[in-house]
């Protein structure tokens, strides 16, 4: 169960390959990894995933919902002191922006195989599905070694099947592979060449940290962990009851008290690092809105033949604000892109009884994610 994660199902394989690249450079900050090889190797990674995101359209509607954290993470700056809560960031906002590369889809599927390898390296896990999907291919290739590019492999190929070079590599030499076999995928047999889709339910890549690990170092504050434990129990009764726009009863309020005051921290880390903000509220904004539910909420108005295309254009970009931020609370939003790309709300509504009712459902879904 992916309970609500950005999987490979759900998220393009070159975000899932920037997600694993920004994992990655998350780990490298750790004294350990501070060698010049490795240094530079972040650096890389670093000016790869900047370059990626600039390459994103700030014009497009789905890039513009997150243009906070598309300037946040275009700047190589910004991956200096990167947080846990960095990539929590990243793998709900950013990754599933990035765009394809134009490399062969067989090199790009090895590249995450790889980065996932690096990891679980990394992480301290052996990873052992890929490990054994990577002595897979390449003995697959060591099958077509008459062609020249694979002849000039031979030595790698041979280490990586006939020695313990894979058992016993560190990150440097799982980036060697990746850098000189990448290019080989295209030559793997049609009768095996099976889609390698980074399944992120498998081990490293799917981030399935038992229950204990929310005590670990990487979770050193309140709000990262709370915001964790949200993300990964969506399907908790009070959880999905605020996705889907349900209203809230004195038990749900309970139970959201039992998670973020006794089992996740206390009431008064709750305070200190969040203030006194419903707590409805608090997980709303973490999980947004479900599609289907915010489409329910203003059907009246989506499926009203009397409205005008600009108005049914204002009502879907707040749909889909509802859907990502979970609320609407800060109407002074609606004076911005791209609310405004059609005239400002008297422009549109000239009847305002409209525009009333319209922000009436703006309430009633604010006010199911408080009781």
């Amino acid at each position: 169960m992916n309970k609500g994660r950005a999987t490979a199902n759900t998220m393009p394989l070159q975000g899932a390959i920037f997600n694993l690249q920004f994992e990655i450079s998350y780990k490298l900050q750790d004294i350990e990894y501070q060698t010049d090889r490795l240094i530079a190797y972040r650096k890389q990674l670093v000016e790869q995933m900047t370059e990626k995101t600039r390459e994103l359209q700030r014009d497009n509607f789905a890039v513009r919902q997150h243009l906070k954290y598309v300037d946040l993470y275009s700047d190589e700056k910004n991956y200096q002191g990167l947080t846990f809560e960095d990539t929590l960031i990243v793998r709900e906002e950013l990754a599933p922006l990035i765009l394809p590369d134009v490399d062969d889809v067989s090199a790009v599927r090895f590249d995450a195989l790889m980065y996932g390898i690096e990891l679980a390296y990394l992480a301290g896990k052996k990873y052992t599905r890929a490990r054994g999907d990577l002595l897979k291919k390449v003995s697959e290739i060591a099958s077509v070694a008459n062609i020249i590019e694979i002849q000039a492999q031979a030595d790698l190929i041979n280490k990586i099947l006939h020695t313990d070079y894979v058992e016993t590599a560190d990150i440097n030499e799982f980036e060697v592979i990746r850098e000189k076999l990448r290019g080989l995928m295209k030559y793997l047999p049609d009768s095996v060449r099976v889609i390698y889709d980074t399944d992120l339910t498998d081990e490293v890549l799917s981030m399935e940290w038992n229950e204990a690990e929310l005590e670990n170092d990487e979770l050193k504050n309140y709000k990262e962990r709370a915001e964790y434990y949200i993300r990964e129990h969506q399907d908790k009764l009070v959880i999905a009851k605020l996705k889907t726009n349900k209203p809230l009863t004195s038990t749900d309020i309970s139970a959201l008290e039992e998670i973020l005051w006794k089992e996740i921290g206390t009431k008064q880390d709750y305070e200190t690092e969040i203030g006194n903000k419903p707590l409805g509220e608090f997980v709303r904004e973490i999980v947004g809105l479900d599609m289907n539910a915010a489409k329910e909420a203003f059907s009246a108005y989506l499926s009203d033949t009397n409205l005008d295309n600009r108005q049914i254009y204002f009502v879907n970009q707040i749909v889909e604000y509802i859907v990502h931020n979970g609320m609407l609370k800060d109407f002074s939003v609606l004076q911005e892109a791209p609310f405004t790309d059609y005239g400002t709300v008297s422009d549109i509504f000239e009847d305002m009884n409209v525009w009333m009712g319209i922000s009436k459902v703006i309430e009633s879904v604010n006010a199911n994610a408080v009781a």
